[in-house]
């Protein structure tokens, strides 16, 4: 049989990245084993539903480059895909649990299970729901428990539990486990309101769907009990199953948004590219060689191989994020950026610039930042003309000497042609050597002109982007305008 995989997200809130490492690894084995990948939406909580999340996680996968085979807006064999879709199967098959004798019906209240897990406490003993002692169809016997249905009383379908022996279940990162059953909880199947929780319905839409491996995150990894022993009820064949390891903090606590983004739609606003997170997150408790960091999607799906996933948890270090996009951003194509950069600048409401002085502007900075809109606060100095000039660098750079030479710097700039930083530059040279000043000395005074920076991209290729008439026009602009005010500015600061 063919490898079928699913993501099955709860529509909670937009896709976080933990989700997006589930839904990449179902992704990377489906297409590694040439099989299906299937998103199937889990949205039978409906008091955690948040509007338009299955949206967002669809938007972002496709984003990202996740495709699926199978799901909401593309069909399937299988469907429907979302499973308050699906509840009439679900009371079918919970139904065939009670008539087997492996569930049972319990008229609990929330009161009466709150009493009882207090009980519980209280004695020190792990709150779980007691079959012995709880209004349920063994406490209560078979013609109270159909008078109580008969009268519409509320009641919820429990797993029932052997109270002795072992369950046990293989993991393909984890190996063998066994876990006591007195240990496993009476889980709920069915809710009063109708609709399955996660177990019933998870294990039926696997089944039924054909998955041949469960690809998950290590916070199931409790509730794995409970499923073999559905499958075992139901007399189905278990598919593989592998829990990821967890996501952690840098210091080591569950990833979480004190610590910064966790969401997927936060990363594509902030300018990751897709390509990088994917791969960032690719390596988040997998390596297929461990001998270099920077793998396209093909790659990943030619070399994917859940055994080689880890059981510790995996660090998310945003640095190392920012140095794989930063790699993908010096190699990729200065036309393209320039287009994605131009988006950028609309929406920043910078100006109207051509992609053909994008393209320069990119060229000249991408290797001095890790994100592309960065550019747009590194280089302002690009889009609209300094009215901010560094203080200290203003005294650094600026002096008498260098002011009685600004005359005839304007005249030698006026009179280079072609306007190319290699030419620019040794014209420089020479003014400076035929002047009897040091070259830095002219570069740090145009710097303080032309940017109001001390940081910056290389000087002359930064004045060949700005083109010979700006670069003019900035430099008689800032003695005619900025120098009196800096001068006030440095002189009021001496007098504090």
């Amino acid at each position: 049989m063919s490898v079928r995989v699913r993501f099955a997200p709860s529509p909670t809130g937009y896709l976080h990245i933990g989700g997006l490492r589930t839904a990449l690894y179902n992704f990377l084995f489906a297409r590694h084993h040439g099989g299906t990948f299937v998103l199937r939406i889990e949205d039978t909580d409906k008091t955690r539903y948040v509007e338009g999340s299955v949206e967002n996680i669809i938007e972002m996968l496709h984003w990202c480059g996740l495709d699926y085979d199978e799901g909401p807006g593309k069909g399937g064999p299988y469907g429907p895909y979302v499973q308050s879709e699906r509840t009439e199967i679900y009371r079918r098959y919970a139904q065939e649990l009670l008539d087997k004798g492996a569930a049972y019906i319990a008229f609990d209240t929330p009161e009466e299970l709150e009493r009882m897990r207090q009980r519980q406490q209280q004695a020190g003993i792990v709150p779980k729901y007691d079959r012995t002692t709880m209004r349920n169809q063994f406490t209560l016997g078979e013609e109270e428990t159909q008078r109580l249905l008969a009268e519409g009383v509320p009641y919820v379908i429990r797993l029932k539990v052997p109270l002795t022996g072992v369950i046990k279940f293989s993991d393909i990162v984890r190996g063998e486990i066994s876990v006591p059953a007195r240990d496993v909880d009476d889980q709920i199947l069915l809710k009063s309101d109708g609709f399955p929780t996660y177990h019933l319905a998870n294990v039926v839409d696997d089944h039924l769907m054909h998955i041949t491996h469960v690809i998950r995150g290590e916070e199931w990894l409790p509730s794995m009990p409970k499923h073999v022993l559905l499958y075992e009820a139901f007399g189905w064949e278990k598919p593989q199953f592998a829990h990821l390891p967890l996501l952690l903090n840098p210091d080591r606590s569950k990833l979480s948004k004190r610590h910064g983004h966790v969401a997927v739609e936060d990363f594509k606003k902030e300018g990751y590219f897709p390509e990088a997170l994917i791969n960032f997150v690719a390596l988040l408790g997998w390596n297929p060689t461990g001998e270099r960091e920077i793998y396209s999607l093909q790659e990943l799906i030619e070399l994917f191989d859940l055994k080689k996933v880890n059981k510790a948890g995996a660090i998310f270090d945003i640095q190392k994020l920012r140095w794989i996009n930063a790699h993908y951003l010096r190699h990729k194509d200065p036309k393209e950026l320039a287009r994605q950069l131009q988006q950028y600048v609309q929406e920043g409401n910078l100006g109207d610039f051509s992609l053909e002085y994008l393209e320069k502007v990119v060229i000249l900075l991408r290797e001095r930042v890790d994100l592309l809109p960065e550019i747009l606060t590194f280089g302002d100095y690009l889009f609209h003309p300094p009215t901010h000039f560094e203080q200290e660098y203003f005294a650094r750079a600026w002096s008498d000497d260098i002011e009685a030479l600004i005359p005839e710097l304007l005249a030698l700039l006026r009179q280079i042609e072609p306007w190319e930083h290699m030419v620019i530059w040794e014209q420089l040279k020479g003014f400076a050597k035929q002047q009897g000043t040091k070259i830095g000395k002219v570069m740090n005074a145009l710097r303080l002109m032309l940017t109001g920076k001390s940081v910056g991209a290389g000087m002359t290729e930064t004045m060949e982007v700005l083109g010979k008439e700006e670069t003019l026009r900035r430099i008689e602009q800032f003695v005619t305008q900025h120098l009196p005010a800096l001068r006030q500015q440095v002189a009021e600061n001496a007098s504090e």
